[in-house]
């Protein structure tokens, strides 16, 4: 890689001239986008260890006495009260990254998410407890949630900051692969565990894959302690934040920016595909209605999603050379379509076909989403609200992402074509996602001194008045 990339003057025609000291932190986009995979690897790890914890076991183990159906939705709603926490970590280690710094913030995001998930591998069932355990699952879940909801904005937030312009969206994307990452991970310790007996899997195999967790979080700790802040945090955030003390970096974006807070909302409502895909499709192929075995399901879920680690890459170099805008909107039309027949494919027990689907569906269209929202969303706005601008609105649109599985469940009909309304829901948030996409402007040729600058040239001036 050239020297190029750690030069902290800016490259971009147009982009300004001021330089950071030689002896503050340089510009390091390799060790950002290795951070911030580990942390997102993380993070996925255990977002679908819980997901298909979520579909396969634990409404056996902490919703027994229940309806089977009943105790399905409740199971998926636990899934799905992660993503109401997730807001206020976003508000609240948003505003540490904002005021005191990008890694403080990450360094304690990573921390919260690993006890969380060791707690959950750690907890008595409803058998040994009662209702205090399922109200225990629902507490880990509410520390899950409130960490995954700083992460993906921090790392993304100190990911563009370090990278060179005109990469900006090749090396953000490496935050979106750690998901891919995680995927893979979590589907290589589950289907093992998913084969054992079924004593054995309820018993103790189903905590295997939240105690192993603690492994890659130990490995992305270390890296991110090796990690500088990032120039622009020091060149710009510190300097401003003398003018702005007076009101927190959350109050000044929704004061100024609330349109783009706003947009982001419902743009990442699009992402009601991930987990439909990933943990109802689950649940529905290997009901009883359908009959799909677990352990085909979750190879397809892993293959699928694991070849993503090659093509989100590709759509952060992609948008970084025609724009993000295009890229969302192909991914997302892409989508539409892909998702119909995946359901289609799934209740025909067609396996080659749900293959087929998923991998257009997972592998490529939604490639393009995962690689281009972590660099399109911050760069909406300047350094100094940049954290908060991107953590407060994704963290809001992702509140219906959680309970898209719950949705579906209670959406999905009878017989052959049951799953149709599940397909409309899914299609329906992908419009309003590129409706949203298609008012937003484009940010992939600003330079990065100059993003979100009419917002931040509004709070500066309301400051000194």
């Amino acid at each position: 890689m050239s020297n190029q990339l750690h030069d902290p003057t800016p490259v971009h025609p147009g982009a300004g001239t001021a330089e950071v000291p030689a002896d503050g932190p340089q510009r390091s986009p390799r060790k950002a986008a290795l951070a911030s995979f580990l942390g997102s690897t993380l993070e996925y790890y255990d977002f679908f260890i819980y997901g298909t914890a979520a579909a396969l076991v634990f409404n056996k183990l902490f919703f027994p006495d229940a309806d089977p159906l009943v105790a399905l939705i409740g199971s998926m709603a636990t899934f799905g009260v992660g993503y109401l926490a997730r807001p206020l970590g976003g508000i609240v280690m948003s505003h540490v990254g904002d005021r005191v710094g990008r890694k403080k913030a990450l360094m304690i995001t990573l921390v919260i998410m690993g006890v969380a998930s060791l707690g959950i591998g750690l907890l008595p069932t409803y058998e040994q407890l009662g209702w205090w355990a399922t109200a225990l699952l629902v507490l880990g879940r509410l520390a899950q949630g409130f960490s995954a909801g700083a992460e993906a904005a921090g790392a993304s937030t100190l990911t563009v900051e370090h990278s060179p312009e005109g990469k900006r969206g090749f090396f953000t994307s490496f935050v979106m692969t750690g998901y891919a990452s995680g995927m893979v991970l979590s589907t290589i310790v589950f289907i093992p565990i998913a084969a054992l007996p079924e004593e054995a899997l309820m018993s103790w195999g189903w905590r295997v894959p939240f105690w192993l967790s603690v492994v890659v979080l130990l490995i992305a700790y270390w890296v991110r302690t090796h990690l500088d802040e990032t120039p622009v945090f020091e060149q710009e955030v510190v300097q401003e934040q003398p003018r702005t003390k007076r009101r927190t970096p959350a109050a000044i974006v929704l004061s100024t920016q609330w349109r783009d807070v706003l947009r982001i909302v419902f743009i990442t409502v699009y992402s009601v595909m991930q987990t439909i895909f990933t943990v109802f499709a689950l649940a529905y192929a290997t009901s009883d209605a359908v009959g799909i075995e677990r352990t085909t399901m979750l190879v397809i879920n892993a293959t699928t999603i694991g070849l993503s680690m090659f093509t989100i890459p590709l759509a952060g170099a992609l948008s970084d050379r025609f724009g993000r805008k295009p890229v969302l909107l192909t991914g997302m039309f892409g989508c539409s379509v892909t998702i119909v027949g995946y359901f289609w494919a799934i209740s025909e027990q067609n396996i080659l076909l749900v293959f087929l689907f998923g991998f257009l569906n997972m592998s490529v269209f939604y490639s393009a989403w995962n690689g281009v929202w972590t660099v399109f969303f911050p760069e909406m706005f300047a350094a100094p609200v940049r954290y908060s601008g991107m953590a407060i609105g994704n963290q809001f649109g992702l509140i219906l992402t959680g309970f898209a599985p719950t949705v579906a469940t209670l959406l999905l009909g009878e017989g052959t074509f049951g799953w149709v309304p599940v397909a409309v829901f899914a299609v329906s948030c992908a419009v309003v996602s590129a409706i949203a996409v298609m008012g937003a402007k484009e940010t992939a040729f600003t330079p990065m001194d100059q993003l979100g600058k009419g917002g931040w040239s509004k709070a500066a001036t309301s400051d000194r008045g």
